[in-house]
């Protein structure tokens, strides 16, 4: 068995899969590791680059999809092929730059009852990326919507889907993302899992195209008990968006809300749910323009 097994999902982002990859290779001291590299049918060189990786390393793995079948389902093939003690999921579009992998390999094997971990995800310029938050309530959904999640010292009173500001007892947005602590979930950017998170929770789920899939997974771990934490003391870098465009990204986080509320809350959640996304979208229509008017009426 291998310590870990990097799943990396490719689509139209050659240069960045083979840069990942490598930083993989290079930055990864140690352990033993295997790479598995799905990609969703790239059209823009990814496939014939891949190949002569394969050919230069017998530890990486390339599976070949004819069609995109969305983030989770790329990685659930992954996983079926990992033989790794844990697994990571990576994205396409970070660089690891020292041993974070092997270093909290380390540290899990320390920390029996953590589950899923991700580190910090830092831009180009090493400032810090706000990442993971809280499980999507009715109350956060509509503090989110309304901007009152944006309002410093918030965090106080209720904890954010999305952390930007002041959370007590962290201090301001650099400083809760500076802090090791638990959240609800993380970003399926850097996923770090043991291999009995995937025995007892399964698979991504693969009604989640993209965005979202990773809320639903450590909703279900934490269900059953295994903790999920944010570990800042390690990061990568995240360039950020480089196989979807911002359009998609938000279109499909409203779409991926309505499912894990249809999948996991209450039915009677579902309309209120509905109408917060909606006033959300309304309010949002004057600044962000057609997008959100096409999100008020997916909503």
């Amino acid at each position: 068995m291998k310590d870990i097994s990097v799943i990396i999902v490719s689509f139209n982002t050659e240069k960045l899969t083979v840069d990942a990859v490598n930083s993989v290779i290079n930055k990864t001291k140690g352990m033993s590791f295997e790479i598995i590299v799905v990609d969703n049918n790239s059209q823009d060189g990814s496939v014939s680059a891949l190949r002569k990786l394969v050919e230069s390393n017998k530890n990486i793995t390339l599976v070949l999809n004819r069609k995109n079948v969305g983030f989770g389902q790329a990685n659930n093939q992954g996983i079926k092929k990992a033989k790794g003690k844990y697994i990571l999921l990576l994205n396409s579009d970070t660089l690891i730059t020292d041993n974070v992998i092997g270093d909290m390999v380390g540290w899990m094997d320390k920390n029996l009852k953590i589950g899923i971990a991700s580190c910090s995800l830092k831009n180009k310029d090493g400032s810090v990326q706000a990442t993971g938050g809280f499980f999507p309530t009715l109350p956060r959904v509509f503090a989110w919507m309304t901007f009152l999640d944006d309002l410093p010292g918030m965090g106080k009173i209720l904890k954010p889907f999305h952390p930007m500001h002041d959370l007590s007892p962290f201090g301001g947005n650099t400083g809760f993302y500076n802090k090791d602590h638990s959240m609800d979930w993380v970003t399926g950017a850097f996923f770090m899992m043991r291999r009995e998170v995937v025995r007892d929770v399964g698979y991504l789920d693969r009604d989640y195209f993209m965005y979202m899939e990773e809320v639903d997974y450590c909703f279900r771990a934490k269900r059953l008990g295994w903790e999920v934490i944010y570990l800042p003391r390690w990061s990568i870098i995240h360039f950020g968006g480089a196989s979807s465009v911002k359009e998609f990204s938000i279109i499909n986080e409203f779409k991926g809300l309505k499912i894990f509320y249809k999948k996991h809350m209450a039915s009677w959640q579902f309309p209120i749910l509905r109408f917060l996304l909606k006033v959300g979208a309304l309010i949002r229509i004057p600044i962000f323009g057609k997008t959100y008017a096409k999100i008020f009426v997916l909503a």
